[in-house]
Formats: C-alpha cells, sequence, structure tokens
C-alpha cells in the first residue's frame, strides 16, 4: 500500500485524539428509523390509554416559544413509556439519545455529543497519560482500524501494524458495530487482557493477539540530535503540557548549536487553540497565526506571541495524512510565511473550530463547530483539502515494518539543501534500507 501511515482519528485509551476548541476525532453513530405497523387492537389486546398525551409538567418544562415544535419529542416520549414492550426504560439513556440524535442532524462530522466517559477520556488524554494498549486508531472505519501503535506501548510489543482491522474482541464479533463502540470495549484497566482478532492486509487468516494494558505516558512535545547537526522535535498532540514541554526541549537542542530544525507534526491530531498559537510563536517573531471566520460574519485574528525561541534556525516541518487542526494551523502559518518548507504528503483538512460545551449533572459535553479558520494567507483547508507539502514524499507499510522513514530523510536532505542554499525538489523517490530509523 504506497501509501503515508494513516490518519490519526482516535486512540484506544482515549475516545478523542483531540479536545479543546479545536477537534479533529470523530464519534460517528447511525440512527436508523425502524418503520413497522401502526399500533392496533383485537379482542386479546387491551386499548391502550391517553395515547400520545403530553402531561402538564411536560408542558410548563418546556419554554413557552417553543412548546408546539417540542410536542411530538414529549409525545414520543410518551409512547416509549407507555407502549414499548421492555419496561422500564432507562430515561437517561433516552435523553442521551435524543442528543446524539439532535447532534447528528446537524450533518457535521464535527458537531457531536460526548457521553460523560466520553468526555473524561478526552480531557484525560490532553493530560499526557491513561491507560490502555496504546494505539491510534481510526474510528470512521467499518472495522476499527489501527493507524500507528504508540512507540514502545503494549500494542507495539504485540506486534499490532497500521492497517489492522480489529474483527473480534475477545471472540466476539464486532461485525456492524460502531467503530467507537469498539474502540470503548478495547478499553480496561491497566494490567488486564484483551484479546483480539485482526484482519490483516495481504494475510489469508485473522490473527489472535493477547495484550495486557497498561498505563501510557505520553510527553506531547521530544527533542533530540540528528546527524548532520540537525536538531528534531516530534510534537504529538497540542494539549496542556505541549509549550511548556516544546520550549525545554528548544532550550536544550539549541544549546548545541544545531544548524537546522525538523518539526515533526505527523499523526498529531490537534488540540487546543491557543497550544497552537504559543507553538506557531516559537518559529515567528511577528504576524497573524490564523483567522477564525463565524458563522454571523465575525473574525477573530489571533496574532503571534513575541519571544519565541528559535525564530531564525532553518526549519522543516514534517506533515502526513493524521495531521489535522490544530497542526495545520501551525504548519499552514509556518508555510505561509515562508517559515518553513513542508514536507511528506497531504494533510488530513480539518478547518473547523469546536467548543466543547459541558452540559449539566455532569451528563458529558456536546462539541459542535462554531466557526472556520483560515491560514495567515487566508487559505481555508475545510472539507479535507488539507495542506500541500513543498516536497512529496510517501511512507509505506514496507517502510514502517522495517522502521524506515524515508520522510524524515527528506525532511533532513531538504533542510541541508536550505542551509546549503542549493535546489529542493518537489518529490523525493523512497529511500533504501539505510534510511533514517522511525523516532
Amino acid at each position: 500500500m504506497n501509501k503515508t501511515v494513516k490518519i490519526i482519528i482516535g486512540i484506544f485509551v482515549v475516545a478523542i485524539l483531540l479536545a479543546g476548541t479545536f477537534s479533529g476525532g470523530f464519534v460517528v453513530g447511525h440512527l436508523l428509523p425502524l418503520r413497522g405497523q401502526l399500533p392496533f387492537n383485537n379482542n386479546n389486546v387491551a386499548p391502550l390509554t391517553t395515547p400520545n398525551t403530553v402531561t402538564p409538567e411536560q408542558q410548563s418544562s418546556t419554554p413557552t416559544d417553543v412548546q408546539t415544535l417540542f410536542k411530538p419529542f414529549w409525545e414520543a416520549w410518551t409512547i416509549i413509556h407507555q407502549q414499548y414492550v421492555n419496561q422500564p426504560v432507562d430515561d437517561v439513556k433516552l435523553m442521551q439519545g435524543a442528543i446524539n440524535g439532535m447532534m447528528q442532524s446537524l450533518g457535521d462530522e464535527h458537531s457531536t455529543y460526548m457521553d460523560p466517559q466520553t468526555y473524561k477520556d478526552a480531557n484525560s488524554d490532553l493530560a499526557g497519560s491513561f491507560e490502555g494498549i496504546g494505539a491510534y486508531v481510526d474510528t470512521t472505519t467499518q472495522y476499527l482500524t489501527v493507524i500507528s501503535p504508540i512507540p514502545g506501548s503494549p500494542a507495539e510489543q504485540a506486534g499490532l501494524q497500521t492497517g489492522d482491522k480489529i474483527i473480534k474482541i475477545d471472540g466476539v464479533d464486532m461485525t456492524g458495530i460502531n467503530a467507537e463502540l469498539v474502540r470503548r470495549k478495547v478499553l480496561g484497566p491497566a494490567g488486564s487482557i484483551v484479546k483480539l482478532t485482526i484482519s490483516r492486509k495481504d494475510t489469508p487468516n485473522p490473527l489472535e493477539f493477547s495484550i495486557t494494558r497498561q498505563k501510557i505516558e505520553i510527553k506531547s512535545a521530544i527533542g533530540k540530535m540528528l546527524p548532520n547537526d540537525i536538531a528534531y522535535i516530534q510534537i504529538t498532540t497540542f494539549g496542556d503540557k505541549t509549550t511548556s514541554e516544546l520550549t525545554a526541549a528548544l532550550k536544550d537542542l539549541l544549546a548545541k548549536n544545531p544548524k537546522g530544525l525538523v518539526l515533526d507534526l505527523r499523526n498529531n491530531g490537534g488540540g487546543y487553540l491557543n497550544t497552537a498559537v504559543e507553538v506557531v510563536s516559537q518559529f515567528v517573531p511577528k504576524g497573524v497565526v490564523l483567522y477564525e471566520k463565524q458563522g454571523d460574519g465575525k473574525q477573530n485574528e489571533y496574532d503571534v506571541i513575541p519571544g519565541g525561541l528559535a525564530t531564525n534556525i532553518p526549519l522543516v516541518v514534517l506533515i502526513n495524512e493524521g495531521s489535522a487542526s490544530a497542526s495545520e494551523i501551525t504548519a499552514g502559518a509556518l508555510q505561509d510565511y515562508g517559515r518553513a518548507k513542508l514536507v511528506g504528503v497531504i494533510s488530513y483538512g480539518k478547518g473547523s473550530v469546536q467548543n466543547w460545551v459541558p452540559l449539566s449533572n455532569n451528563e458529558g459535553a456536546v462539541r459542535v463547530t462554531i466557526a472556520k479558520w483560515y491560514t495567515p494567507n487566508n487559505r481555508s483547508i475545510d472539507n479535507h483539502k488539507g495542506l500541500t507539502p513543498d516536497v512529496y514524499v510517501t511512507m509505506t507499510i514496507d517502510d514502517f515494518k522495517a522502521k524506515r522513514d524515508p520522510q524524515l530523510d527528506a525532511a533532513v536532505q531538504t533542510l541541508l539543501a536550505t542551509i546549503n542554499n542549493t535546489a529542493i525538489p518537489t518529490s523525493m523517490p523512497i529511500v533504501t534500507p539505510t534510511a533514517t530509523p522511525l523516532p
């Protein structure tokens, strides 16, 4: 499969990889109407009493200006409580289902309902620690699909690979079950075992894995030195600790007098808006980071915070299909200002802004799209248009298996060409097995 290691949309150990005002994670469900015959009476069935009645309490609890609009809702609520065969029904689930259906009716994949556990997990992710098997996953596919195992995680140690589809959990068939629900079934406390049946491309028979869950600790920004005096920093998410971890890594690396810096945003699904602004500000001395345009025509402008640590060092940014939202804010701004060349493949393309609004009684939150964002040059990347790299380089499944990283190799070559003021090709072939190992 001659394609970049697939997009990050989810993670086994959390409900949503992204959080805050930017989010690229998806919780996609489908409510299918069931159509049957109308209620009937015969000699063996007693007639139902007061069908479709809206009680005075329901009427009074509904705001006056929408009482007529909500009358069918309360009628449906009453029908369920009076006629549904399995009583009593769970009112909390009914309420959550109603909210979920309301959010889905918007037709926006980024506006969703997060139940209490999903909301808790999503916030835990940006704090940098959680329990699970440690793999990025795609929850928008028919079967829950592995994007990539987290380095050093139980998933990686067990041998899970990019593209693996989870078809059974603990022997139970996952066919037809929403991928987000499947993801939750993989969750569990550290020390417990989950048995996964995997369908893998080019492997005729399903594969079986028994994986012991662990507590996963992930730093959102890590750095190291590469050969040729090149510094390397990987940002995995735009969370609570990203700015402090990034500045610490920059101070450490810049003290070693690197010739240039590679910023790796691959498989980074995004995070907080303010963190994206802070990250860009480390590399750009002044200017606009992004424009935010709301539905009523209002526009907000987010400017660079002065005092960045790395505003002059030659810079290259790595992106792939998993670079979304806040990652694209960062990469787009750096590309627009000519501050950095982008290397890799076209990014995911999420140019909308979500606000997470907690609901009463700890009943989760709604995530609603409130605006669209644009790069400093007023580029929109929404609807999966994405950012186009200056140097196009793919990464294959074979590369991943062999722990080769042709994209990082191309980034280093591009950086050295920039430093030496030589020509930079717009694409590079996949390199030989002597390529730089994955960081």
